[in-house]
């Protein structure tokens, strides 16, 4: 699933290719996908003579700013942007297509149909769901030592399913809060209100970092992930524990052990990230 800096490297990419372009007529081919208006024919209604203003995020969702609406659309597991000349074929998966002024089409392809889009009129989307039910974007001054010492305190569950949860903090998925956990040398099975306030300040800062560099690095390839100009993110060059099981720990040299915390597949060091 795309995670906040690979949305962060698509948005931006996306920032390039429509910005100031108007939607002339959109088609849907996978109704489900949109949840909001409830009837496509409005959702296609609205949208139709919107141009693009901008392009922003909130944790994974990105927010086209159109003249009058914002589109809120999550990528969930494959979803993916492609701007494409209007005469070119379709491709197979695409469910979502928004013809533009300039005769180019902004396509969404998703092999698992999993993604949704929400049509929201402008000023409303952040008191709606989906974006209502987040909490503070990492880079956000929102999200600080204190704000998230208080959540911890409060919950019992292990450390990882708290840094999940995109109510507590939007953005975070399992691989950063796996490279997270490592840097901070804080076990993922630990519960969250036993840590002490520098392990939790220790978890805040190494959050920030980890994602600023990804965000450098244009996002992690795993499987099928890449921008919207097809272009690989290459954070995954520098992660230290997920997906690296068996491999040496890049501190201390032992092997990287898979374990199951929140329901997820879970990379840790047993020797740097002790309980």
């Amino acid at each position: 699933m795309p995670e906040l800096p690979e949305v962060e490297t698509i948005k931006e990419t996306l920032k390039h290719l429509v910005l100031n372009k108007t939607i002339t007529k959109a088609d849907v081919y996978w109704p489900k996908m949109i949840k909001h208006p409830d009837d496509v024919g409005v959702f296609k209604e609205w949208i139709k003579g919107q141009t693009i203003q901008d392009v922003k995020r909130k944790g994974k969702f990105l927010m086209f700013q159109l003249n009058d609406y914002v589109l809120v659309s999550h990528l969930r597991m494959e979803g993916k942007y492609s701007v494409d000349a209007g005469n070119e074929p379709v491709k197979k998966h695409t469910h979502v297509v928004f013809d533009l002024n300039t005769g180019e089409q902004l396509r969404y392809n998703d092999v698992r149909k999993f993604g949704t889009m929400h049509l929201f009129v402008k000023g409303t989307e952040l008191t709606q769901k989906p974006l209502n039910q987040l909490g503070p974007d990492p880079f956000e001054t929102t999200f600080t030592v204190d704000n998230l010492n208080e959540k911890c305190q409060k919950t019992n569950r292990v450390i990882k399913a708290v840094l999940l949860d995109q109510s507590i903090v939007a953005g975070l998925g399992n691989i950063y809060v796996d490279e997270t956990l490592f840097k901070a040398q804080v076990h993922p099975l630990k519960p969250a209100n036993t840590l002490t306030k520098k392990e939790i300040a220790d978890v805040h800062a190494q959050a920030i970092d980890t994602l600023a560099e990804a965000v450098r690095q244009g996002g992690t390839t795993i499987r099928s992930y890449v921008n919207t100009q097809g272009a690989m993110g290459m954070f995954q060059q520098k992660l230290a524990v997920y997906g690296q099981t068996g491999q040496p720990c890049p501190v201390c040299g032992a092997p990287v052990v898979k374990l199951k915390a929140a329901g997820r597949g879970t990379h840790i060091c047993t020797s740097c990230q002790t309980f």
